[in-house]
């Protein structure tokens, strides 16, 4: 695998998808557990939205893994370590990207064991962990270089 460059599109595209995303789950009733926890139909789409958010960010890691470092990585841990070593996230970074890849595999896996409460607690307390992930990406790939809005 040789490198070939990192696609503007595709970062523009997964980096509004993902703020769509957390947009959405903000939009949820998350200050208020009871009602939040009452609607089912609140805490599907909030799996859903952060699924796809984070699947979203993990696409990033690994596209700018693979176009500007020919470095393949096909599971999201991979994606959090080869982030780290090639220096574009730094340990607690690539600390909480590889969380993130944990509960994410836990949701597509193991989805009948995250309980409405967890789920409610992760979109509550840790959206901006998801933003942060990707405005380090971002920033760390030269948003200038790829004419990326800042």
């Amino acid at each position: 695998m040789t490198p070939t460059g990192i696609d503007p599109k595709v970062l523009t595209q997964r980096a509004a998808w993902i703020l769509e995303m957390i947009g959405a789950l903000r939009d949820l009733p998350l200050k208020n557990k009871g009602e939040f926890l009452q609607n089912r139909h609140n805490v599907a789409a909030a799996e859903s939205y952060l699924r796809r958010s984070l699947e979203a960010l993990f696409d990033i890691g690994r596209h700018i893994l693979a176009k500007r470092f020919a470095f393949p990585a096909t599971e999201y841990k991979e994606i959090a370590r080869g982030l780290l070593d090639k220096r574009i996230l730094n340990e607690d970074e690539a600390e909480l990207m590889r969380k993130i890849a944990g509960y994410r595999n836990r949701m597509a896996h193991f989805y009948h064991e995250i309980t409405p409460d967890e789920l409610h607690e992760i979109c509550l307390n840790h959206l901006d962990e998801i933003k942060l992930l990707l405005d380090r990406m971002l920033q760390a790939i030269n948003a200038k270089e790829l004419d990326l809005p800042k």
